[in-house]
C-alpha cells in the first residue's frame, strides 16, 4: 500500500470515536492490529493496540505513541496507522493493562 498519497490526521481526530477499529500496518506493509482505544487528548496521544490472536480471542494489548505511530486516511476516508515496527517488535512490547 502506498501511504504516500494518504492525509495525516490532525491531533483533534485522535479520539476514540474515530481510531477505535483502525488497522495498523507494519514495517513490511503486514497488519500487526487494530487500536483498541486511545489514552490522552491531542499531541499527547498513546494509543493501545491489540495484536496478535483471532478475531480478538488471545491478543495481547500494546501501547504506542505517536512518536511511533502514524495516523492518517486513505484516499477513501478509511483511518489506520503505519509504524517502522515489526509485528514481531510489537508484540515483544509489555502488555498494557488499563
Amino acid at each position: 500500500m502506498d501511504h504516500s498519497k494518504h492525509t495525516p490526521l490532525n491531533s483533534t481526530e485522535y479520539t476514540n470515536a474515530i481510531l477505535n477499529d483502525a488497522p495498523i500496518y507494519g514495517a513490511d506493509d503486514e497488519k500487526i492490529g487494530t487500536i483498541s482505544h486511545v489514552h490522552g487528548v491531542g499531541t499527547a496521544t498513546d494509543v493501545v493496540v491489540d495484536v496478535g490472536g483471532f478475531l480478538g480471542i488471545g491478543a495481547k494489548s500494546v501501547q504506542l505513541s505517536l512518536d511511533q505511530i502514524k495516523l492518517m486516511r486513505d484516499e477513501a476516508g478509511v483511518v489506520h496507522g503505519v509504524t517502522t515496527w515489526t509485528k514481531e517488535q510489537i508484540k515483544d512490547l509489555p502488555e498494557h493493562h488499563d
